[in-house]
């Protein structure tokens, strides 16, 4: 037991310095805990080894994961971004799933592993795109919103492989297979009737007790997420499928929001040691032998799956640059390949260098992507004009709304903040004709309810910006105070060529300088105007006092 707790201190302390050293070069902690696994594994130092212990934190990371997944499975997501969501999901799932199946045959692997490999590289990482967005604050522009709708579409299905993979996983031929077939419709009727009843008649009535304490919440969500998990494998189906149900049990509650922020932390710690022990799964001595397929697969998955989503996406009628975005968030395996290869493995129909060469291909795409994604609009300018045969002459999803309504627009007011709708709505009942832009949907659809003219699009694009008419309005007003959007919008400007006037809101003193020097007619200062303002208003009420020498 001694040595036991004394490994675990190491693998910790080790995972936590590969930890820094990934967040140091932006990269995602999965990646450096595959590594350290693959450090500590019986092919290099030998420290960690199959145990049960190890193996029960990573099962439980396992089933966390997924009763997370289910917890935040929000159909509303999918219905608000229309077809396109399940479109390109079921789009990309389809076509990666069937080239990827002729590229693994093709290399020569058995028709069964070649499934297996060809499904693990269809999914995309769920939880490594939503942070990404949410770092870059782009999870509510229109392909954050399409982003997170197909990749919800991708849970979705994972979860059905899943769970007819390990349905049918050991079915005998002959006789017995119809029977085994009903067998596994009746249970999973059943475990669906359950998800149903307690959703229903039982947790409305215990969860508000339970509510009462936080502590107590969390445990009774852990619990349903381990019970769970043990119902789906007493059923024949996997602890995946029944954690996943589980958290659906709880998706419609106004709790999940709480329980999911609670149980995140935990399930990050868990999930650590299943990395590490797939990590230290993969034979160094084999992966020589299997990096050719291993880049092969990955430049499929980096190139071709985001090839798939922007074709799909411009045969719908969205621009170039909004399926470019878009599908580079499908540029990478997720955790979901590695725990379908585990699957595999355990179920004997994968062996553990073809689980190696799925975690090769995680690294090397998830590591790639990473940096596609962060770096996207500087990569989008060098590509641009290569990708125009993945839009549409008249991409009509994206153009502007009523157009004859904008045709020449008083004032054009750029971001639709709590600053800039204030200003739009301003001059709109001033009795200026306003087109608001913005690039948050759900901002352009609140203010086209208040009768403004608006557009749905980002300034920074030359391309956009050359289908507003800049030549006829009198003013441009750019309120979305940030830096590096504000040059980029300014080179865009000059790209493109425009006649109106420029009113440009600075987050800074250093972008007014740089501003300055740029040729716009009007420096606004959202903080400091505010605080001039709320001065003036507060010498009307407080007396004014000498100056004391």
């Amino acid at each position: 037991m001694d040595s036991l707790f004394f490994n675990v201190g190491l693998i910790l302390g080790l995972a936590a310095c590969g930890g820094f050293i990934a967040r140091s070069l932006n990269q995602p902690l999965i990646v450096a805990f595959i590594a350290v696994g693959i450090a500590l594994g019986p092919s290099a130092l030998g420290i960690v080894v199959p145990s049960n212990e190890i193996e029960l934190f990573a099962r439980l990371g396992i089933a966390l994961l997924l009763f997370v997944v289910g917890l935040r499975l929000d159909l509303h997501v999918i219905r608000s971004v229309g077809p396109v969501a399940l479109a390109s999901g079921l789009g990309q799932v389809a076509f990666t799933t069937a080239i990827g199946f002729g590229l693994s045959l093709a290399l020569g692997m058995s028709t069964t592993v070649a499934l297996y490999v060809a499904v693990a590289l269809t999914f995309s990482s769920t939880i490594i795109i939503v942070k990404l967005l949410s770092d870059k604050r782009e999870l509510e522009t229109l392909h954050g919103r399409i982003a997170i709708g197909f990749l919800i579409v991708q849970d979705i299905v994972v979860v059905l492989v899943m769970i007819a993979l390990t349905a049918f996983g050991g079915m005998s031929s002959g006789d017995t297979l119809l029977q085994e077939a009903l067998a596994v419709v009746v249970k999973g009727a059943l475990m669906l009737l359950a998800v149903l009843a307690l959703m229903r008649y039982v947790l409305p009535l215990i969860l508000p007790r339970l509510a009462t304490s936080s502590e107590l919440l969390m445990l009774f969500s852990i619990a349903l997420a381990v019970l769970g998990g043990a119902a789906g494998v007493a059923l024949g189906f996997s602890k995946e499928v029944g954690a996943f149900l589980a958290g659906i049990c709880l998706a419609s509650t106004p709790y999940r929001e709480q329980i999911a922020a609670r149980l995140v932390s935990l399930r990050d710690f868990l999930l650590l040691f299943f990395f590490i022990e797939l990590g230290a799964t993969i034979d160094l001595l084999h992966l020589g032998a299997q990096l050719p397929s291993a880049i092969l697969l990955s430049l499929f998955v980096l190139i071709g799956n985001p090839l798939i989503v922007m074709g799909i996406m411009g045969v719908m009628g969205y621009r170039r640059r909004t399926g470019f975005h878009a599908g580079l968030t499908v540029a990478q395996i997720s955790e979901f390949s590695l725990v379908l290869a585990a699957l595999g493995l355990g179920l004997g129909h994968l062996t553990e260098e073809t689980v190696g060469l799925i975690a090769l291909v995680g690294l090397i795409t998830i590591s790639a992507s990473t940096y596609m994604i962060l770096y996207s609009q500087p990569l989008y300018a060098v590509l641009a004009t290569h990708l125009k045969f993945f839009e549409r002459q008249d991409p009509f999803r994206e153009r502007i709304e009523g157009g004859e309504q904008v045709a020449s627009p008083d004032i054009i007011v750029v971001g639709l903040g709590r600053y800039g709708q204030v200003i739009a709505d301003g001059l709109h009942q001033q009795g200026h004709k306003i087109l608001a832009v913005d690039l948050d949907p759900a901002k352009v659809t609140l203010v086209e309810s208040s009768n403004v003219d608006v557009a749905y699009g980002d300034a920074s694009d030359a391309e956009f910006l050359s289908t507003l008419p800049l030549n006829e309005a009198e003013w441009l007003i750019f309120t979305v105070r940030d830096a590096g959007l504000i040059k980029m919008a300014i080179e865009s400007l000059r790209q493109v060529g425009h006649e109106c006037g420029l009113i440009i809101a600075a987050p800074d003193r250093e972008s007014s300088a740089w501003l300055r020097q740029h040729n716009v007619d009007l420096i606004l200062m959202p903080y400091r105007d505010a605080a001039d303002s709320a001065l003036r208003q507060l010498s009307t009420v407080l007396p004014q006092r000498e100056s004391q020498a």
